[in-house]
């Protein structure tokens, strides 16, 4: 299937305007508790006026190191950080702030599409690994990607390693969670996207394969790399020029690498 490609808080700890609301996407919406822990990690989401925050813990040195002051009334517990370290995983950097909130809504990829063309997308085909996700939003944040879109069955759920190793970037890279990935592919073609599949096999490099018009990023999880159906739904398969003495890279460290490419193209 081929197309051508076309030539701080506040001092009062406000939210970042502009995230997409409401509604479930084409995935179900995420839902429950979540718990988050870390500097960047809390004080996003308690920048993200789309949380539900429902208790910080923290030592008084956590909330010092935040950037601004907490509403009034906003219900935190004090504790030692060896208590708060009973409430994470093990050894998890908590940075003496721990914060229970409830896991963001879904979004529609419709929003997205109708959105900014110019910004690339980023399709995940069973990425699975919390810290990659996480640094795949992290980079996805600097990089101004649109969104992250992954099939809900095979991505890993919102939690603190995530948000930890996305540091802060959950709360602002829209992500979109849907039931069929070749379908929403589909959609994303049809919005004019040309979708480039990173594999090291791929005949052509990235820059090679980079269009002047929008772009969808599809990776596949390391090792066995995209499905085949996925593969089928791209519309360019490309690689990066890496050198011989390493078979491959981290698919988040692919990534950045790729969305870098995306931002300096000329």
């Amino acid at each position: 299937m081929t197309r051508r490609p076309e030539d701080k808080p506040s001092r009062a700890l406000r939210g970042r305007a502009g995230r997409m609301k409401g509604g479930r996407g084409s995935g179900r919406a995420s839902t429950g508790a979540v718990r988050l822990w870390g500097r960047h990690a809390v004080e996003a989401a308690l920048l993200n006026p789309e949380r539900n925050h429902r208790k910080l813990w923290a030592t008084q040195e956590g909330v010092a190191s935040l950037d601004g002051d907490l509403p009034a009334n906003f219900p935190v517990e004090y504790a030692s950080a060896a208590d708060l370290g009973r409430l994470v995983a093990r050894d998890a950097p908590h940075q003496g702030l721990v914060l229970d909130c409830d896991a963001l809504e879904a979004v529609f990829i419709e929003d997205v599409l109708s959105g900014e063309p110019d910004r690339p997308l980023l399709v995940l085909d069973q990425v699975t690994d919390p810290h990659n996700v996480g640094a795949i939003l992290r980079s996805a944040a600097a990089f101004g990607a649109a969104a992250i879109i992954t099939q809900d069955r095979h991505a890993p759920p919102e939690s603190g390693t995530l948000a930890k190793s996305a540091s802060g970037a959950l709360e602002t890279v829209p992500w979109i969670r849907v039931v069929n990935l070749a379908r929403a592919m589909e959609l994303i073609a049809e919005a004019g996207y040309w979708r480039i599949g990173l594999d090291g096999k791929g005949t052509a490099t990235l820059a090679e394969a980079l269009p002047a018009g929008p772009v969808a990023l599809v990776l596949g999880a390391e090792g066995e790399g995209m499905r085949h159906n996925i593969t089928q739904h791209c519309d360019a398969i490309a690689r990066l020029p890496i050198t011989s003495a390493i078979e491959s890279l981290n698919v988040s460290n692919a990534a950045a690498i790729a969305l870098y490419a995306i931002a300096t193209r000329s």
